[in-house]
């Protein structure tokens, strides 16, 4: 999968990072759609002559490492579960082409709005030690201490980053994922299935979503923390979950 990928991303014409700083869409809508190997095949295809492709040292498909935290008892986990719209996540997302670390704060509100906030930090294991931004950090953006939490669930993935010719939204595709939840120490990954999400302030048209009706790519919630919690931990409830997670075997067991 990954080598084809790689072959239609070199088709796009690239944009790089300073380009793009207009567009960082830090409160927006997010839209996720799922689809399987083929469907993306065919949406790079069709996006040729209308989308740019985030490049950055020579390299457009970038790799992500990250780490999501939650209390004892997953509360986090369970309210996303749950249905719950007003939801908080915490992580630490490495970007491994550069090695930039961040320790984010995402909130969702009960408008299906996005917010992020984000500080650099040195890792997951020196949280503590850099307390002095860390605590006040997070007594200002979530809902949670660092005593209130630990590391749970770890992932790898590769992301494309489309951004239209009018740069009024970007596009992100990640595929090649991988889990290792640390508490059960179980592995999983998804080899067939990619997770297309539209950014967008608000709801600008998008030369996308077209194609994605063309090609029946299906609309559907898709968190890589629940998800791949609930591929990784036989402990956790999942019956929320269950639809998803059997179109995503029906993908990669096509």
């Amino acid at each position: 999968m990954y080598k084809e990928i790689k072959e239609k991303a070199q088709q796009l014409p690239p944009i790089t990072l300073e380009e793009m700083s207009g567009i960082k869409l830090m409160n927006r809508t997010d839209t996720k759609f799922v689809a399987s190997f083929e469907q993306l095949n065919a949406f790079l295809l069709a996006v040729q002559g209308k989308y740019y492709i985030q490049e950055k040292e020579g390299e457009r498909l970038a790799e992500y490492h990250t780490t999501y935290f939650d209390t004892p008892d997953y509360e986090m986990y369970r309210m996303h579960h749950c249905g719950k719209k007003v939801r908080e996540k915490i992580r630490v997302r490495t970007y491994l082409d550069s090695n930039d670390t961040f320790l984010e704060v995402k909130n969702k509100n009960n408008h299906g709005r996005t917010k992020k906030k984000r500080i650099m930090v040195e890792g997951v294991d020196t949280l503590r030690a850099e307390g002095e931004n860390v605590i006040p950090f997070l007594a200002k953006h979530a809902w949670y201490t660092l005593d209130d939490v630990s590391p749970v669930i770890e992932n790898w993935f590769n992301r494309i980053t489309l951004v239209n010719f009018g740069k009024s939204e970007r596009l992100t595709i990640d595929f090649n994922l991988r889990f290792h939840h640390l508490k059960s120490d179980e592995h999983n990954k998804l080899e067939r299935v990619a997770i297309i999400e539209l950014k967008r302030d608000g709801n600008v048209p998008s030369p996308a979503l077209e194609i994605i009706r063309t090609l029946r790519i299906r609309r559907s919630g898709f968190s890589k923390y629940c998800i791949g919690s609930a591929l990784t931990h036989k402990g956790l409830k999942r019956n929320n979950f269950k639809e998803r997670l059997m179109m995503i075997h029906k993908m990669e067991n096509k």
